[in-house]
């Protein structure tokens, strides 16, 4: 028995999907303990958009470091949360013409959702939240009410309620006006159904299987929330940042937000930080009413605004576009024949492999089992964990996408293979 298992938690989740120990990283690979190296297809759970220790970042990081600088802030005035704040402005912020105010929330991204939905109910004086089937916004226990996953909200030990949720125009209500659903609810006096103080939606829902939400759907649901007077929240957690090439994903539709949560890869070096923009009219916070120990992650704001500017230098929104088309073609031509039952959802550089229709969860487990033998760490998402998600750092090379693209390929190969004459024998 490893020391890990005597005396770390049995919470423990993703070692048990890649029983080795790591000691390196760099780029777009990740090294074990005795030197092997394995191609990234999970960059983090999204939180190493840029790479492992990204050189241009780390350089800032290491010349903080060594400067004696400010390390813990608290929500003080430092001279590097005041660098990142002008560099998100001028980069982000401005070119895109956004008007959003930045609240710097404690470290992960379940804290900036938690700070979303409580300001939002603060400024409608409504409690209510309607959130979307399949969607996943954190385990605290507010935005743990907003997710779906029946295995994950049982961990509360208490009922969650507060909010509402609406089916997603994907799987089993692809075809139903989702819509004209929210919109009736809104407007039938009988519908039994209270007015929302906002709805909380990622754009692409990751965890729920990698389905991409089409613009012109989010831009009429935000009709709706304009008409009825409820604030719209974009979870770009995990979707943000340039994961879907732009760098938030809601920009393909031209829609501004009245709220946005940001973590993950906002802070470029995979330090904690999290973020909420809200429209400059909800401030309406009194001071400290919110707030968290380490809400000022000094060295995350150093990384933070290296990240933005090695973004623009590198030109990394078109690299990602190039990447995207590979992947997309890859996946039509190479994967989607090994079986008329497999779909392929996703947009930038996160897609899925939905198996679901002729695998089950075992077997989805042996694609990924098979795809770490042969050397790449990609992880499973969606109802049954039976869509292989791929989500490699955007900076991956070329040479390296390719590669584990093919070890995917090889996987899905040996699993379908496998599985037939398995059928052939029990016939």
């Amino acid at each position: 028995m490893s020391i890990f298992e005597k005396l770390e938690s049995n919470v423990r989740s993703y070692c048990r999907s890649f029983p080795v120990v790591f000691d390196r990283a760099k780029g777009d690979l990740l090294y074990s303990e005795d030197g092997r190296a394995y191609i990234d297809f999970f960059a983090g759970a999204g939180a190493l958009n840029y790479g492992h220790n990204n050189d241009y970042i780390k350089d800032r990081v290491l010349d903080y470091l060594t400067s004696d600088r400010i390390m813990h802030g608290l929500d003080m005035y430092t001279m590097a949360k005041r660098e990142f704040i002008q560099s998100f402005s001028e980069r982000i912020l401005e070119p895109k013409k956004l008007n959003y105010k930045l609240q710097f929330c404690g470290p992960t991204g379940t804290n900036a959702v938690e700070a979303a939905l409580k300001l939002a109910r603060k400024a409608k004086k409504r409690s209510g939240i309607f959130a979307f089937m399949g969607g996943f916004h954190g385990m605290s226990l507010g935005s743990l009410s907003a997710t779906s996953s029946k295995s994950m909200r049982e961990g509360a030990g208490l009922p969650l309620d507060g909010v509402t949720f609406m089916p997603h125009p994907s799987g089993a209500f692809a075809e139903m006006d989702t819509l004209g659903y929210i919109e009736n609810i809104l407007t039938d006096s009988h519908s039994g159904i209270d007015k929302p103080a906002a709805i909380l939606l990622e754009t692409v829902q990751a965890e729920g299987g990698i389905h991409v939400v089409d613009a012109q759907w989010l831009r009429e649901l935000q009709q709706i929330c304009r008409r009825h007077d409820i604030l719209l929240i974009t979870d770009e957690i995990q979707v943000g940042c340039g994961r879907t090439g732009e760098f938030f994903s809601f920009e393909r539709a031209g829609i501004e937000p009245d709220l946005i949560t940001l973590s993950k890869s906002i802070s470029g070096y995979g330090l904690p930080m999290s973020l909420l923009l809200l429209k400059p009219e909800l401030d309406i916070w009194t001071p400290g009413e919110h707030n968290g120990t380490f809400r000022g992650n000094q060295l995350a704001f150093v990384a933070a605004k290296a990240a933005l500017e090695f973004r623009d230098r590198t030109e990394l929104e078109a690299q990602v576009k190039q990447k995207e088309e590979y992947v997309r073609s890859f996946l039509d031509q190479e994967i989607k024949p090994l079986h008329p039952s497999i779909a392929i959802r996703g947009l930038g550089l996160i897609w899925g492999i939905d198996v679901s229709g002729f695998m089950d969860e075992a077997g989805a487990k042996r694609v990924t089992d098979i795809s770490f033998e042969n050397g790449l760490i990609i992880e499973r998402a969606g109802r049954g964990d039976c869509v292989l998600k791929i989500m490699p750092p955007l900076t991956v090379s070329m040479e390296h996408l390719a590669a584990g693209c093919d070890i995917i390929k090889s996987s899905m190969q040996r699993v379908i293979s496998q599985e037939t004459k398995d059928l052939l024998v029990t016939t």
